[in-house]
């Protein structure tokens, strides 16, 4: 689910086979923002994708957000609402219960998530499940179930465990892929130009740390500003030239003290 640095122009594209687009991307304009029941698309050609459908030759919007067309696939990003477990998701929570086998994780979701000691990566003696992960522990874990009741969580992977020190920023889940970015493009500029590890749970937890608290905030001020501008076009640039000001303006600081 990442995110094109690309906008939305008004032009219309017809194919050999008489498929169109609604809205193409352009590199000019701001994206668009769609209503649910707006058209996206027509055509057999497209496919629906995330918060879409197909009702007869048409691909209409389910959610309020911004328009996304990859190739033939149609999906809107949202711009609100509750995050909702989905099976591969990568996840922040707290501990904030246990029991004798395993851990009630908070992932600020509606329904409630669950860690199973066998899920936790190691060995843990089931009497001793706190010498693991005690009450507000955060941890990054990864959605390996879904039920109509709760998530079920994992630790049995590469990058997955507690997490220690440094600082968790909240922002709107629907706002995640603007973060990430492209292929990972910017989240990685995060990490280049603030030098601070950051782990981007897909239910808007945001967990970072580095070597000294100021390369955490200013990890942090970048995060909210992209979450703030995650609707306009160029965002990359935006973001390159707020942490410039950020640098310079604590180098001037730093100077006058």
């Amino acid at each position: 689910m990442m995110e094109n640095e690309q906008t939305l122009d008004n032009s219309t594209i017809d194919d050999s086979e008489g498929s169109k687009i609604i809205e193409t991307f352009d590199s000019k304009k701001e994206r668009k923002i769609v209503l649910p029941g707006d058209v996206l698309a027509s055509g057999a050609n497209f496919l629906p994708g995330d918060n879409t459908l197909r009702k007869g030759n048409n691909i209409i919007s389910l959610r309020y957000g911004i328009e996304e067309v990859n190739d033939r696939l149609v999906k809107v990003i949202p711009l609100s609402g509750a995050y909702i477990p989905r099976r591969g998701n990568i996840v922040i929570g707290k501990v904030i219960d246990m029991n004798m086998n395993g851990w009630v994780i908070d992932i600020k979701s509606p329904s409630s998530s669950y860690l199973p000691a066998r899920e936790a990566g190691r060995y843990v003696d089931k009497n001793e499940l706190s010498q693991y992960l005690n009450f507000q522990q955060m941890i990054v874990a990864e959605v390996f179930s879904v039920s109509a009741r709760e998530a079920t969580l994992t630790l049995r992977k590469p990058g997955l465990g507690p997490l220690n020190e440094g600082i968790i920023v909240h922002i709107s889940p629907s706002k995640v892929p603007r973060v990430i970015g492209k292929e990972g493009s910017m989240i990685n500029l995060i990490k280049q130009e603030t030098n601070c590890n950051i782990k981007v749970g897909q239910n808007g937890l945001v967990w970072i740390h580095g070597e000294k608290i100021e390369n955490e905030l200013l990890a942090k001020s970048v995060i909210n500003f992209i979450s703030d501008k995650s609707f306009v076009s160029g965002l990359t640039d935006k973001v390159k030239g707020f942490i410039d000001e950020q640098k310079s303006s604590s180098e001037k600081s730093g100077r006058g003290k």
